[in-house]
């Protein structure tokens, strides 16, 4: 998993990928934080993302850096207590421009039966599971 998150920070852009209805969404997220042995991701409650997940929680992300790339399957499940938030954006404290803990908007997922693949052109894809 901390492998998983670093590369996700070194990537600095991954791209999440939701369901809505039958039509696949993806955009570009940029949170990757470990909190009491579980990664996370945010959000805020409004984005149409947010509604996607409490619809269908089944998401996808990847990303690319230097010729290789993480593709991580998962549910991501919404943590609503405060210092969960808290320890988001104290993690990145550039988000607290537009959000706070206490906001009702700030919202974290963490992952859930996740399973990463980091991939290349040059060496076999490895799997890590957490």
């Amino acid at each position: 998993m901390e492998r998983v998150c670093q590369f996700l920070k070194d990537a600095g852009t991954y791209y999440l990928a939701t369901a809505e209805g039958d039509q696949p969404r993806v955009r570009p997220f940029g949170t990757a934080h470990i909190f009491e042995g579980r990664l996370y991701i945010q959000t805020g409650r409004s984005k149409p993302v947010s509604k996607q997940l409490a619809a269908n929680p089944k998401a996808e992300l990847c990303a690319f850096k230097d010729g290789k790339w993480l593709r991580v399957s998962c549910e991501l499940v919404e943590d609503d207590r405060v210092e969960a938030r808290k320890s988001m954006l104290d993690a990145y404290p550039e988000l607290r421009a537009m959000y706070d803990e206490n906001d009702g908007n700030t919202q974290v997922l963490y992952m859930k039966d996740a399973t990463a693949v980091f991939s290349s052109f040059t060496a076999p894809p490895e799997t890590v599971k957490f």
